[in-house]
């Protein structure tokens, strides 16, 4: 296992392992490396310091904060946007766009749906008057 340190456009930072160097080559090239703030999949590595034992007074310093912690208050807001979301929402995956439309139509049940749909379905949705927006996440199956 390898762990890296990566960085989107957006600036944020984050660490990944993988199996190995050609395995995050294939990883990346399939699109399947993403920022877990923005979604970005747009990543590269950046120069990390080895991991080098602390001496023993370093070690009786408090760790540092969790990775699972938040790192700021955007980071936060989002977190607590997708929690809205996936709890009051149901998951349509790939069928977001036929399901919006069936619901907007009258053809479906009024309820609140969150998914994935290709731009070009998203584009023609909007143009139509469905009333639907972006989220700033990818859902949590895509997530790294």
């Amino acid at each position: 296992m390898i762990r890296y340190s990566l960085r989107c456009p957006e600036d944020h930072g984050f660490e990944s392992w993988f199996q190995s160097s050609d395995a995050f080559d294939d990883l990346l090239a399939a699109g399947r490396v993403a920022c877990p703030v923005c979604g970005s999949s747009s990543v590269e590595k950046v120069l990390m310091a080895p991991a080098v034992r602390p001496a023993r007074k370093a070690a009786a310093e408090p760790p540092p904060k969790p990775l699972s912690a938040p790192a700021s208050q955007m980071e936060e807001a989002f977190r607590a946007l997708r929690r809205q979301v996936e709890e009051n929402s149901e998951y349509v995956g790939m069928n977001f766009a036929t399901e919006a439309r069936k619901i907007h139509e009258g053809d479906a049940p009024e309820r609140a749906i969150y998914g994935e749909a290709k731009v070009e379905e998203a584009r023609r949705l909007i143009e139509d008057g469905v009333p639907v927006a972006p989220l700033p996440f990818l859902p949590q199956r895509k997530v790294n």
